[in-house]
């Protein structure tokens, strides 16, 4: 219960706390509504930065979910240019943050960091089918112990301005740690190929634990 109430925080969330306590303990002298306005979002910060432990269900079939948010588009695209993917096919699920999700990321399997690549771009409304392509957004390909490819891109929105990846090339990983936060607002997509797809549009889903898609298996 006290863990639901006063959950844990992301280390990228100290300094904005901070700042905001600060702020109300000096508006405190000057006006009571300014203070208990500056408390309300005070209070916003922390939940934002919230960092809850999660429990993925350590299958190697199945995709949980990269991110909190609803899933707004599952399409067939063509890989990302970046990682010289733009001749493959792969089913794109896009996830969108709002900003009272948690906005830890995490690995959907397990599976070794092949490439990370950082695209600076614009801060266009994160589920706009354009912000895929031109926001500013983090890359990264990832092999699954059965040597499929999969792809996260985790995409800065029209208010958040940093993409925090806490992952390096050639880690090894396991299903459902964290990958790193975005900032204030945003979307993540994930590139999945060879898999049969679980979820729909609309669906709303939970970092490291929301089942996304299962494993292509013959005779299934």
């Amino acid at each position: 219960m006290i863990e639901t109430i006063f959950p844990k925080i992301h280390k990228e969330g100290y300094r904005f706390l901070v700042i905001a306590v600060s702020i109300t303990l000096i508006l405190l002298f000057i006006s009571k509504f300014l203070a208990t306005v500056s408390f309300i979002i005070s209070v916003w910060v922390y939940y934002f930065f919230r960092d809850p432990d999660r429990y993925s269900i350590n299958d190697d079939n199945y995709v949980v979910s990269p991110a909190d948010g609803v899933i707004t588009s599952i399409a067939e695209v063509n890989g990302p240019t970046e990682l010289n993917l733009g001749e493959k096919k792969f089913t794109r699920i896009s996830i969108f943050m709002n900003v009272f999700n948690c906005h830890v990321n995490r690995i959907p399997l397990d599976g070794q960091i092949e490439k990370i690549v950082y695209m600076p771009g614009k801060f266009f409304n994160a589920s706009l089918d354009k912000a895929s392509e031109e926001n500013e957004r983090n890359l990264i390909k990832f092999k699954t112990k059965n040597n499929d490819e999969v792809i996260i891109v985790q995409i800065a929105g029209l208010i958040a301005r940093r993409i925090v990846c806490e992952t390096y090339e050639n880690q090894t990983m396991k299903q459902g740690e964290r990958i790193g936060i975005i900032r204030f607002g945003s979307r993540v997509d994930l590139y999945l190929q060879n898999f049969k797809i679980l979820s729909k549009i609309n669906q709303t889903t939970t970092a490291g634990e929301t089942i996304l898609a299962k494993k292509n298996i013959p005779n299934d």
